[in-house]
């Protein structure tokens, strides 16, 4: 161990550590732009781009990048001497002097890194004044790129390059000219890009912000020939409370339909009863592989992939494109929901389905692109119209003035509200394939599951695997989330080397629960945990808690599609994929 003295306070550390780590374990915070805490990931982060965070290392003559500088043996450290606030000050004006100065109406305003660092420096004026660098605005499906206002901390393309591995974004041309870009400056949706909005959630600026629904939604509620249903996702429970100044892990699903209703929604309806559909389509299709597969079937297509994630979906059909027909063919929740909603229950209460308008609450930025695929719309009507995030539906109940602390719990709306434990799990790494589990042990075996908790399915580890016995059959279980841990396992399927039967794959590290549309976490695993357990406790307290026993589940398939996977059920809530490996556009 090394002993450092950092404003006279001594702490002991490992060799390796930065003296940024060693000031936070002592209590000392350093400001930051461009470090991005990725311990938990097991990635080294040392970027030392920004320079706010520079320190006085006594014996050396310039100023040392906490982030980037390891600790020595006897090393005595200022953070806070006149230099070095003075440099830090000089380079938040520098910085500032090739930034818009539209705080007012921008996107990011109120909830800005470069905003409240600035604030907390003091800096009242921009003393270096000249010109400005100019970028085209560039906006895809889910993301948009404003570059004017990119600091180049190069955080999203840590996260990009690093940890998701799609490698899209990387720093282009020099000085001046440098942005952050996608290869030949490409639009996002020329490239590889997934969306899955892990770049919006690290940028420290508006450079990078989803699209947003809100006053589509807003218009749409105050048309009188339209029906307005909405449904929300599992992980929105656990995160929603964060914008309103609540514990992470607050649970606030009661509250949350009571906003709904109050912003002016027909009918607000639950996204886990879709998740439960999901189960019967998916676990159906995981059974019928696993069978073949036991009758000595070399064509049995296994692993099964799961296919909810819609980023996942993204990178597979760019990246492996070869492995296409792996994934189940099940549509995620949201996009099962849809046609259900359309077809279904607008039947039912006596109206077209173009006039109906389905409106999705998502913790991910993904679905806001997976909504407008072409696939998934009927003679130009989508079947899910528009796709807000956690943070958009904040943004709504504040913009209503509804007192969300004060709020009654109210529930969600029948049929299509009614939901299982086993729905509430999916916005969690290892909660699909655990309700998958539940359903499929029991169709499989005929046998009532007494203990429906897979313990061994959960966690946080970035990869992992769990076996479940299936009545003496091992059923081989494999767990990713974060892209860059599936590429680990869709890697050893296409060296034949997999083990597994089924594997569960999420694109955000966390799975939902970290999704790009959620309150920003700036990766502290600890909010990560506290919205799981959130889930598993919710899980815990429902009646029902395995998807084939959903009770309006059952009816859908008695009244509606008549099995899993049947014609009807195949062509509403299947889809197939694409080959997109050579869809990259230069302009």
């Amino acid at each position: 161990m090394l002993k450092v003295t950092i404003d006279n306070k001594t702490v002991e550390v490992a060799p390796g550590t930065s003296i940024l780590d060693a000031a936070a374990k002592v209590g000392i915070q350093i400001p930051t732009l461009c470090y991005l805490n990725l311990h938990d990931l097991n990635i080294e982060n040392k970027p030392a781009g920004c320079r706010i965070c520079v320190v006085e290392v006594e014996g050396r003559r310039n100023l040392a990048p906490a982030c980037a500088t390891d600790c020595a043996d006897g090393m005595k450290i200022n953070t806070h001497s006149i230099r070095v606030l003075n440099t830090r000050k000089t380079v938040m004006e520098l910085i500032l002097s090739d930034h818009p100065f539209d705080c007012l109406v921008c996107a990011k305003s109120g909830k800005c890194d470069l905003q409240k660092m600035a604030q907390d420096l003091g800096i009242r004026e921009i003393r270096y004044q000249g010109e400005q660098s100019h970028y085209r605005e560039d906006t895809s499906p889910a993301i948009i790129r404003d570059v004017d206002k990119c600091i180049m901390c190069r955080r999203c393309e840590m996260m990009c390059n690093e940890v998701q591995t799609v490698g899209v974004l990387s720093g282009v041309n020099r000085g001046f000219e440098a942005v952050v870009a996608p290869a030949f400056e490409m639009n996002l949706d020329h490239s590889e890009c997934t969306y899955c909005g892990q770049c919006v959630a690290v940028c420290p600026t508006a450079a990078l912000t989803e699209v947003d629904h809100t006053y589509k939604v807003i218009e749409a509620l105050a048309d009188p020939t339209k029906v307005v249903v909405v449904q929300t996702a599992p992980a929105v429970r656990a995160a929603l409370g964060e914008e309103f100044g609540l514990e992470p892990g607050t649970l606030v699903t009661g509250k949350m339909v009571a906003a709904l209703r109050q912003l002016g929604f027909n009918y607000v309806f639950d996204t886990d009863f879709a998740a439960d559909l999901t189960i019967m389509e998916e676990g159906t299709e995981l059974l019928t592989r696993l069978n073949k597969y036991l009758a000595g079937d070399t064509n049995a297509n296994l692993p099964i992939l799961t296919s909810c994630c819609p980023g996942w979906v993204n990178f597979f059909e760019h990246h492996f494109p070869e492995l296409k027909d792996i994934p189940s063919t099940a549509r995620s929740p949201q996009q099962m929901f849809g046609p259900i909603a359309k077809n279904y229950f607008a039947d039912k209460i006596g109206i077209k389905r173009e006039d109906m308008i389905v409106v999705s609450i998502m913790p991910c930025l993904a679905k806001k692109y997976e909504c407008s695929r072409e696939e998934f719309k009927v003679n130009g009507d989508p079947d899910v119209n528009y796709s807000v995030s956690t943070r958009e539906l904040a943004n709504l109940i504040k913009l209503a003035n509804i007192d969300f602390h004060n709020l009654d719990e109210d529930d969600f709306d029948q049929p299509l509200g009614e939901s299982t434990g086993a729905g509430v799990i999916f916005g969690t790494t290892g909660g699909v394939i655990e309700a998958a589990v539940r359903t499929a042990y029991e169709v499989h075996t005929g046998k009532t599951l007494e203990k429906v908790d897979f313990e061994q399915l959960r966690g946080m580890e970035g990869v992992r695997s769990a076996s479940v016995d299936f009545n003496g059959l091992e059923l081989k279980i494999g767990i990713a989330h974060g892209l860059g841990n599936a590429r680990k396992l869709l890697e050893e399927i296409k060296a034949g080397t997999s083990q597994y039967h089924a594997i569960e794959i999420m694109a955000c590290p966390g799975g939902c629960i970290g999704g790009g549309g959620q309150p920003l976490h700036h990766g502290d695993s600890s909010i990560l945990k506290a919205r799981a357990q959130a889930l598993y406790r919710e899980d815990a307290g429902k009646a029902i808690r395995k998807s084939h026993e959903n009770p309006f589940i059952k009816e859908l398939y008695e009244k509606f599609l008549g099995k899993p996977n049947s014609h009807k059920a195949h062509e509403l809530l299947h889809t197939h994929y694409f080959d997109k490996s050579n869809q990259i556009t230069i302009e």
